[in-house]
Parts: C-alpha cells; sequence; structure tokens
C-alpha cells in the first residue's frame, strides 16, 4: 500500500491525506490561531492534529463529518497547549498582538493584550469539554444548536455549561486583574 503512495505522489496525484492536508489547514490553523493568539503555537498544532491523522491511517479519512472532527481536534490540541504551558510555570505565554492598524493607545493594548493571556490561562483551568464549548461558542461563533450537534448533547445542556463557563471565567479574570492569581 505505501508503494502506491509513493507512486502516486511521483506521478503528481495526491493522497488522500494530503488533500485533506489542502483542503482544511486554513481552518484548523485559524482555530489553533484564536486560541493561542500565536502563530507558531497555531503552526504547531496544525501539524499535531495532522500527524495524529496520518498515525491513524486511510481509516481515519473516512470518518463521517471529517471537517467538523479536524476542528475540534485543533481547538483540543490548542487548549492541551494552553494547559501544558500554565502546568510548567516559568513558561510564559505569549504576547497577544494588539488591535489592527494600532487602533489602541499603547497602555489600551497592552491592557488588552493581558485580559488576553487572563482568558487564556483562565480557559486552560476549565474542564476541556467546557472549554471546547466556550471556544466554540465565543472565539468560533458557533450557535448552541450547532455546538449541541458536534458533540452530541442537548442545546439545554450547552447553553447551562456555557453560563456557568462565563461566570467562573469572569470570575477568574476579576481575580487575575486584582493579582489574586
Amino acid at each position: 500500500m505505501q508503494g502506491a503512495a509513493v507512486s502516486q505522489a511521483a506521478f503528481g496525484e495526491r493522497t488522500g491525506l494530503e488533500r485533506v492536508f489542502l483542503e482544511h489547514q486554513g481552518r484548523v490553523f485559524r482555530a489553533a490561531y484564536r486560541i493561542t493568539g500565536n502563530a507558531q503555537d497555531a503552526e504547531d498544532v496544525l501539524q499535531t492534529v495532522f500527524l495524529r491523522l496520518a498515525r491513524q491511517g486511510d481509516d481515519s479519512l473516512a470518518v463521517a463529518n471529517l471537517s467538523s472532527y479536524l476542528y475540534r481536534a485543533a481547538i483540543n490540541s490548542a487548549l492541551d497547549l494552553l494547559r501544558g504551558r500554565r502546568d510548567r510555570a516559568g513558561v510564559p505565554l505569549e504576547e497577544a498582538e494588539s488591535a489592527p492598524g494600532g487602533a489602541l493607545a499603547p497602555d489600551q493594548a497592552q491592557e488588552a493584550a493581558e485580559i488576553r493571556r487572563g482568558l487564556r490561562v483562565a480557559l486552560a483551568a476549565l474542564p476541556p469539554r467546557t472549554a471546547e464549548m466556550f471556544v466554540l461558542r465565543y472565539f468560533e461563533d458557533q450557535a448552541n444548536r450547532d455546538i449541541a450537534r458536534m458533540l452530541g448533547i442537548s442545546r439545554v445542556s450547552v447553553a447551562v455549561t456555557l453560563h456557568r463557563a462565563r461566570r467562573h471565567l469572569q470570575d477568574e479574570l476579576r481575580a487575575w486583574r486584582r493579582g489574586g492569581r
């Protein structure tokens, strides 16, 4: 089977994995970037997602909704990356970029970057499923019904989880801004 893949590549034909990569790499990268706020980290997540897919073999390409699967894998890998950084004290998150076009004054841009960094730290502390729902809703602008369908749960569960997550994150950000965390 590998010989067939090599001969396909030698004749310029794309393998299934290569086609999937070319079709979905942008969306996976953007999802990871929105969570990490860093292009290098987003590239690492992109690589991780597709390496896992490659290791699973051709069967992984037969997932019912591959686009949704890859999207969720990107979100989860990005959150894992943030959690790993949180767990290793002394490895700070990269500074988030200031507003496009420099629309904010330098002190406002610094404050916004600090708030984004605090949000990423608090988000990484949430349970994985809760963090995934929060990212899908507020970073990726997915509707509650779509999140419920993706995760195989009810819309009510999504709404309740998101409400609790918002309250928890607000409390964490308030404590973080006061210097309590």
